[in-house]
């Protein structure tokens, strides 16, 4: 079973279906023990940073997938849900994030020749020993829409890094804990090779 955690800010329905495409059986829900009970966990999320916590903590589901992660159930963080595992965020300075990993969301420089939000497929480079990039060629173009990109502190966590305006960290893995920038239920064949080897693992 997956379960995708409802906090209220979260794009649950099409990740949903991209699992259910994949003939994986999954479960939408906020109930603590249900969390804390199941195989899997993504943390789906759209919308603003400081907002998003907000839900996320005032739900009581902040500490919820801290005891998660502590747990050892492996998780999977999508756009905003992998921004808030971090440390703080300049979209919602007063508003702390997760704390699961070091680090911080910066925004986009405004630059001549970019659009901000990034809209659209990009390139990723990938670290070879990523389980949850296996079998994803190098280079593999993925969907992303954002205008604020990770800077983690601790670069042996990032297992994929994309460049637009700059090179940024797109997604992290470390132990049990899996996240990405990018949109995998959006990013076609290999969206679904990604989540296939998340729910594999």
């Amino acid at each position: 079973m997956i379960t995708i955690i409802d906090y209220g800010a979260g794009n649950l329905e099409s990740v949903e279906k991209a699992f259910d495409f994949l003939g994986y059986e999954t479960l939408i829900t906020s109930d603590e023990k249900t969390i804390l009970d199941s195989e899997k966990i993504v943390l789906p999320g759209v919308g603003a940073f400081g907002d998003a916590m907000n839900m996320l903590t005032s739900s009581g589901l902040a500490d919820t997938v801290k005891k998660a992660v502590k747990k050892g159930i492996p998780l999977l963080g999508i756009c905003l849900g992998m921004q808030m595992l971090f440390e703080s965020s300049e979209e919602g300075e007063n508003v702390p994030g997760l704390g699961i990993f070091k680090g911080s969301i910066k925004k986009f420089e405004n630059t001549p020749g970019f659009k901000i939000p990034q809209i659209g497929w990009n390139s990723i480079k990938l670290r070879e020993d990523s389980r949850l990039f296996k079998g994803i060629p190098d280079g593999a173009y993925v969907y992303f829409v954002h205008s604020y990109y990770l800077d983690a502190k601790d670069k042996n966590i990032v297992a994929a890094t994309c460049d637009y305006i700059h090179p940024f960290d797109a997604a992290v893995e470390c132990g049990n804990v899996f996240a990405c920038q990018f949109h995998p239920e959006k990013s076609g064949k290999t969206g679904l090779a990604i989540l296939k080897n998340f729910a594999e693992i």
